[in-house]
């Protein structure tokens, strides 16, 4: 599995501006977890998600090629338990 994080950078606040997603080495996105400014995140897995969060096939060719294309976007690898932390929390708030 691969991890990632991606900054959007916008002033939208209805908008996330935290993406997580779980990667499987099919690029099939297998979690995702959106964070808005306030902190709160929603989630989705291939069974359930919550607010706007979808899962995306494949997701680490649609994040790095969005990130090419938009320098809104700012992708970073992170680890599997920074992952799994806001996943449970539920909650990401950059410092």
């Amino acid at each position: 599995m691969k991890y990632i994080r991606l900054k959007w950078n916008h002033t939208n606040p209805d908008e996330p501006v935290w993406l997580f997603s779980e990667v499987d080495a099919d690029g099939k996105e297998v979690r995702k977890i959106e964070c808005f400014r306030n902190g709160f995140c929603d989630v989705a897995n291939d069974k359930v998600s919550s607010g706007t969060a979808r899962t995306h096939d494949p997701a680490a060719t649609r994040l790095s090629a969005l990130a090419r294309r938009d320098p809104e976007f700012v992708p970073v690898e992170i680890t599997k338990e920074e992952f799994e932390e806001v996943w449970t929390k539920r909650q990401f708030k950059a410092i």
